[in-house]
């Protein structure tokens, strides 16, 4: 009877190829040619029975039974390089699988992650990122950071770093702004996936919101575009979303008026003593570094 036992050199290119969203990067990961990361995918849908991309132009995504096949190939892997290391010494090479809720890794992480990997060059990072609870779930990751209570996604946590509220808005709409109240003159784009929210905002300023009109998006990102092309206010979570506003063109619209957020961002893990050296590293320099952030 025939194995339907993958290769495990086609697993390894799959796992760089869904990684990366895109065969040229997982190439160059591998040092192998686009066409044989392409080649080996395609002999391995082909084993499988069933495609685990969707090819476009310039990328490739993941079809629904290929996301549901890389936690598993990505644990396997992961499995043999730490049996590998346990039994015949440190390899070269550590991997390291974290997820973050995209605020968070578009606004702290990124400006950390260069010194996280110049310090620690033998861990090979590999960060995707998340926005709603359901991101979270059912994902083979070593750590992954989350914004609420971390009870909801794992069995142990740090506390990373809370936030401070205030609204944000392009100079010339700030500028109309001189009491609170004044808020109501304007579209208030409320982030749908983040549990703070403008009316923490107003009940810190005591003040009634049933004049607000709302525009909801997704992430504190497309909220920070979207008030820098006049499409109303935003509000800031700071430190976390000073990169985005920042790079909006947006300023505080009153100065001096915020309020602290009432959760916090976290990281969690399923258990400590069983953290693997890679995360041990990350999760050392993590909370080392959210106290200069």
């Amino acid at each position: 009877m025939a194995t339907r036992i993958p290769s495990l050199n086609w697993l390894r290119v799959f796992e760089a190829a869904a990684r990366t969203e895109s065969f040229a990067r997982a190439a160059a990961q591998l040092n192998m040619s686009a066409a044989a990361v392409s080649q080996q995918v395609k002999a391995l849908e082909t084993q499988l029975g069933t495609p685990l991309f969707q090819r476009h132009a310039h990328a490739v995504t993941l079809t629904e039974a290929g996301r549901a096949y890389l936690p598993s190939v990505q644990q396997s892997l992961l499995m043999l390089e730490t049996a590998t290391t346990g039994l015949f010494g440190e390899s070269r090479e550590q991997r390291l699988f974290v997820q973050s809720v995209l605020l968070f890794a578009h606004g702290v992480l990124a400006r950390g992650l260069p010194d996280f990997q110049a310090t620690h060059p033998q861990v090979n990072l590999a960060l995707s990122t998340g926005n709603m609870a359901a991101d979270f779930a059912n994902r083979f990751t070593d750590l992954q950071i989350v914004f609420g209570n971390p009870a909801l996604f794992g069995t142990e946590s740090d506390e990373l770093l809370r936030e401070v509220l205030y609204p944000m808005a392009p100079p010339e709409i700030a500028a109309q702004i001189a009491a609170p109240q004044d808020l109501f003159q304007f579209p208030l784009i409320e982030v749908s996936t983040h549990r703070a929210s403008w009316v923490q905002l107003f009940e810190h300023l005591r003040l009634p919101h049933g004049q607000a009109r709302y525009f909801f998006a997704d992430n504190s990102l497309m909220a920070a575009e979207l008030a820098a092309q006049g499409g109303g206010i935003a509000l800031a979570r700071a430190p976390a979303s000073d990169a985005a506003m920042k790079a909006a063109g947006l300023v505080p619209c009153l100065p001096g008026v915020s309020v602290p957020g009432q959760e916090a961002y976290h990281l969690i893990y399923p258990d400590r003593g069983a953290m693997r050296p890679a995360a041990k590293l990350f999760r050392d320099w993590l909370l080392d570094y959210v106290r200069t952030v």
